[in-house]
């Protein structure tokens, strides 16, 4: 059996180093996002499919209409205006820090004031018209990364991942803590538990640099085994001088003693973050992703703050004088400006837990919602769910399906010739009721719309940068690469565990 295990953790070792080696060093820049994100990478150097083409890639998230002939459209390339043809573009990014991470743009709205307000991934701006530059807003909490920003008579509400900010100037904020959802259990969503601990984000910065340090000891085993490998090899032929032999040796025995030491030293720690990394992705998410779980004590998840990391849009029914936010939990109302419990909707429509990218009401109790499950309109009071593109009656999959749709939509638009457009991330700009096209990407917005570094780790991390090579089959590189490693680590210990009870006998 130890010679199997000896066999098999170096011949496995060496086949899944490089990726060990890629989920090691884009693990430690996905934990630095804020700290990286001015450094782009040009998309000519990733596959085809990381390219801009017919606004793909989440190239636009919706639109704002100044004027009959003034348009600003905006997403993950900016904001960039444009007339009522979409002809022309001009480049309305002045004033936003470095880094495409920084010009992206959840929401834009203009003020009863007449004013420009973005909410972006690094914070709140508002346009300086007389310089024609976009303005930082300093907010009195720490998240800089805006969600949604909306109008309620003449107040502003600006609503980030974990609380709202109300103002009437747009400089005096105050800041709110949304209250509990009725029969709040204190509990939250296990995916979101596997996600900090995975990240070390659990025990904040410190966990982080933990987890860092975690990925180098990784680093440092796939290197020193396939050393040892290596100079194996290089050992068993005859030809070499002895004093050759004698540095290899010395190698090996170097590379072997600190090798063994690392590994089982922080072995509990990296089973730990193979085995939640494994569950953070298809197909395994699907077992985790609606179980929820005692908040871990003396954590960062041990918030009193009930929506922690959860809100994602919120939206004002004049109508009925009601506000709903939507949650990664489920759709909420409040019809007393949040002085009590929030009540959820009987009836929630689809969503993907990746989050919504579209809401808004179009008709009495009906709301347009998308995400990466699709385009639905959702009646808020029958709970009614109709397919908006496919024209059918809404059907909700099986348990075993994956946990995002056949249209992942990122955005939408109807300013375009007076038509609905959606924007699905892998395909691009879809009209929903006819067949005209929508207006041809332009080649100076594509060459001012590079890919984060931060992103580029990310399609690594999961994955998804092996598609365009094994097609939807990259969902297993995940668990199959969290197998193999766990099999590496446990394999290596037993062999460690022997030679070392071998020693002492």
């Amino acid at each position: 059996m130890i010679k199997f295990f000896r066999k098999y953790h170096k011949w496995v070792g060496v086949i899944f180093g490089l990726i060990i080696l890629s989920y090691v060093f884009s693990g430690i820049i996905l934990n630095h996002r804020e700290q990286l994100s001015f450094i782009d990478v040009n998309r000519k150097l990733l596959p085809k499919e990381y390219r801009y083409r017919d606004w793909n890639n989440a190239a636009i998230k919706s639109t704002l209409k100044l004027s009959s002939d003034s348009i600003l459209v905006y997403g993950n390339i900016g904001i960039w205006l444009t007339d009522s043809s979409y002809s022309d573009f001009i480049n309305f990014n002045t004033g936003f820090p470095k880094g495409i991470d920084n010009r992206k743009v959840f929401k834009m709205i203009r003020t009863t004031g007449n004013k420009l307000v973005a909410g972006t991934f690094s914070g709140l701006y508002i346009f300086n018209s007389a310089e024609n530059i976009w303005v930082s807003v300093s907010l009195p909490v720490k998240e800089k990364n805006i969600v949604d920003i909306i109008q309620k008579q003449d107040t502003i509400l600006v609503l980030t991942r974990s609380f709202l900010l109300k103002t009437s100037d747009l400089y005096n904020f105050s800041v709110y803590q949304l209250p509990p959802p009725e029969n709040y259990d204190n509990k939250v969503g296990l995916f979101k538990t596997l996600w900090v601990i995975h990240s070390g984000e659990i025990y904040g910065i410190a966990g982080k640099l933990i987890v860092d340090f975690a990925g180098l000891v990784f680093a440092f085993l796939t290197i020193t085994g396939f050393v040892v490998f290596v100079n194996k090899i290089i050992l068993k032929k005859k030809n070499k001088p002895d004093e050759v032999k004698i540095k290899l040796k010395n190698s090996n025995l170097w590379n072997i003693k600190w090798h063994n030491k690392f590994g089982w030293i922080t072995l509990a720690i990296l089973i730990l973050n193979a085995t939640t990394g494994m569950f953070l992705r298809p197909p395994l998410l699907a077992i985790i992703a609606s179980s929820k779980v005692v908040k871990i004590p003396y954590t960062e998840l041990a918030t009193p703050n009930p929506w922690f990391d959860l809100l994602r849009r919120i939206y004002y029914d004049q109508d009925n004088d009601r506000l709903l936010v939507a949650t990664m939990d489920g759709f909420y109302y409040s019809d007393d400006n949040f002085k009590t419990e929030l009540k959820k909707f009987d009836f929630q429509p689809p969503a993907s837990i990746m989050g919504i990218t579209v809401f808004e009401k179009i008709a009495a109790n009906t709301y347009l919602v998308g995400s990466f499950e699709g385009l639905f309109t959702w009646n808020s009071k029958t709970g009614e769910v109709f397919d908006y593109i496919k024209k059918q009656e809404y059907t909700p999959p099986s348990r075993s399906s994956r946990p995002i749709g056949d249209f992942l939509v990122s955005g939408f638009t109807r300013d375009y010739k007076n038509q609905e457009y959606f924007f699905d991330y892998n395909k691009g700009a879809i009209n929903i009721n006819g067949s005209e096209k929508f207006t041809i990407l332009p080649q100076k917005i594509i060459s001012a719309a590079p890919i984060s570094l931060w992103n580029v780790a990310l399609e690594i991390h999961t994955g998804r940068i092996y598609h365009s090579i094994i097609g939807d089959f990259y969902v297993l590189i995940v668990p199959i690469t969290g197998l193999f490693v766990l099999f590496i680590l446990i394999s290596g210990f037993i062999v460690w565990l022997k030679m070392k009870n071998n020693r002492i006998k």
